[in-house]
């Protein structure tokens, strides 16, 4: 097998793992949304929208959905009120939560498969790539 083909192959075992855990009232890209915020914390839509690399429109109407769920707040940047900073609320990582706990079952499938050595150059090759995908990402929409 070839470099290509793995990761092919990956990304279509991951899509599959991650389809089984989908909440149902959320699409994915919100899923990734929510993610985000709760990992970087307040966060602007336009640096969403480059992280994501989505649309604006496409990152708005998600973001819309989001809200009106109650999984997000968003209040207007005190240097520029056309600008809406955006937070995840305790329901939005309630949600999360759960989701995360069904993400177990690839977290115990990987202890089961890697050694401790294979583990820690898993994290580092996927590292690497994650943040060259990324920086890839983000330069191209610069």
């Amino acid at each position: 097998m070839n470099l290509k083909t793995s990761l092919i192959q990956l990304q279509c075992e991951m899509v599959a793992e991650r389809n089984l855990v989908n909440p149902k009232e959320i699409t994915w890209l919100q899923y990734d949304i929510l993610y985000k915020i709760d990992k970087e914390g307040e966060i602007l839509p336009s640096d969403l929208s480059l992280v994501l690399g989505v649309s604006r429109t496409k990152l708005s109407k998600a973001l819309k959905g989001l809200k009106e769920m109650g999984y997000i707040e968003q209040f207007p940047n005190k240097l520029d009120g056309r600008e809406l900073y955006t937070t995840i609320t305790n329901k939005g990582e309630s949600l999360l939560e759960s989701i995360f706990e069904n993400h177990n079952n690839i977290y115990k499938i990987a202890l089961k498969s890697f050694t401790k050595d294979e583990q820690k150059e898993f994290i580092h090759l996927s590292s690497i790539l994650s943040n060259e995908l990324k920086k890839s990402r983000i330069d191209q929409n610069e």
